[in-house]
């Protein structure tokens, strides 16, 4: 599937920012035989006094800028043709729990893929004792890696509400559990820290949903701004699997990739720190536009 996107980011400030350095991952990632970015740029508005680009420990792209000088408002704008690369899992080859723990043990090595990354308590999201407790009761005898993912983030699913009130960027998975509602970074966090609890390493990915759904098919939630799901390792044999909680969907061609890392600190799109005082606001606007092919 081919889509054009586009993603603007303004951050305006009641008192000037003297000076500024940030890390931006806003642009689709390109993944071979699963994401295709045709073209993208990013611009930035005012324009920084620096901006260099490279490649984070997990793969993903991402931008530092400085600002030197006083300004009141900064605006990231995005815009990329992407080609998605549907890849269904057509067939559970994971290993039961147990058989999945041996699995991680067998890995030798500590690259960016590797499961041990993903299977203990990272800044975000630390040990989850209530979420553990729902993913357990889910589990039931013998079931493969990738069944428990499906029937936890069912779950979830089924648990939760989808509330963009309920919660801010700072919420605690813990806290937005406990409360039942949140949005799709409440989703992937509680997810995480559940597959996590019982012995599946999990990770969260950021990026973009489809705006227009296919005829007769219902809108996603969360397709108004940058959207968040989880990659779990399911076994050497099945690798890495994508699954959407928010929406109760395997990860498919309505996803478009950004970043991916063990929470949301890894990946989001705009990180930095300011010489300022007074409070500031945000604004996202995004659009994700299917492509008739040529």
């Amino acid at each position: 599937m081919l889509y054009d996107i586009g993603l603007t980011i303004t951050y305006s400030y009641d008192s000037p920012a003297i000076a500024g350095r940030h890390l931006l991952r806003m642009l689709p990632a390109d993944l071979p035989g699963a994401q295709r970015r045709v073209n993208a740029w990013l611009d930035v508005v005012p324009e920084p006094a620096e901006r260099q680009s490279f490649i984070d420990f997990f793969g993903n792209e991402a931008v530092e800028i400085v600002f030197r000088e006083a300004h009141d408002e900064i605006a990231f704008r995005v815009g990329s043709r992407v080609e998605r690369i549907a890849r269904p899992l057509e067939l559970d080859m994971s290993p039961d729990l147990s058989r999945l723990a041996h699995e991680i043990a067998e890995w030798r090595g500590l690259g960016p893929d590797a499961p041990h990354h993903f299977v203990g308590p990272s800044p975000r999201v630390g040990r989850l004792p209530d979420a553990t407790a729902f993913a357990e009761s889910l589990i039931a005898p013998g079931m493969t890696a990738f069944a428990a993912v499906k029937a936890i983030g069912d779950a979830l699913h089924a648990e939760m509400a989808y509330d963009p009130d309920a919660t801010t960027v700072d919420t605690p998975p813990a806290e937005a559990f406990s409360r039942r509602r949140g949005v799709c970074q409440d989703f992937a966090h509680i997810m995480i820290g559940a597959l996590r609890g019982v012995g599946v390493p999990a990770g969260y990915v950021s990026g973009f949903l489809r705006t227009i759904p296919p005829e007769g098919q219902p809108r996603l939630e969360g397709a108004d701004a940058t959207h968040a799901w989880v990659r779990a390792w399911c076994g050497w044999e099945t690798g890495w699997v994508e699954y959407d909680p928010t929406n109760a969907v395997a990860v498919g061609a309505d996803h478009v990739e950004i970043a991916h890392g063990r929470d949301y600190g890894d990946v989001a799109p705009v990180v930095g720190v300011l010489r300022i005082s007074g409070a500031q606001t945000t604004e996202q606007a995004v659009d994700v536009l299917p492509v008739a092919a040529p």
